[in-house]
């Protein structure tokens, strides 16, 4: 597990972030058991009580679940991971359309050169397009 880690962000927050990268793009499953608080901070060289913050918003938010005292898992739940996915799109949209304002480029300019690379990219990995 290697997050690298920004200092604009507050850990916990960027170690949810990280989990649910990893939940999107199916690094980790549904189900699947997580890391205990104490070996998360250990791993990631953070404080204990960060990793326990980063844990309890998680299971606030529904993403992951602990029964009694086994492991956290990852959430079943398909409207949760659906959201994760919708949020981190979004976030990435939210960033591109910042950064591309300032050109002062008409948006089916943009949308053509999104649709471009993605088949270029798509193209080069190997993957069908849809």
């Amino acid at each position: 597990m290697n997050v690298q880690f920004n200092k604009r962000d507050p850990v916990y927050v960027q170690v949810i972030r990280h989990f649910k990268e990893q939940i999107a793009t199916g690094v980790l499953e549904p189900g699947q058991e997580i890391p205990s608080r104490r070996e998360l901070a250990n791993r990631l060289k953070i404080n204990p009580n960060t990793a326990q913050r980063a844990y309890k918003e998680m299971e606030e938010a529904g993403l992951i679940y602990t029964e009694r005292n086994l492991p956290s898992k990852i959430t079943k739940d398909e409207q949760v991971l659906g959201a994760v996915r919708e949020e981190l799109i979004d976030d990435a949209v939210d960033t591109f359309v910042h950064a591309i304002r300032s050109i002062n480029v008409s948006a089916e300019d943009v949308l053509d050169r999104v649709k471009e690379k993605l088949e270029t990219d798509q193209d080069t990995r190997g993957y069908e397009n849809d």
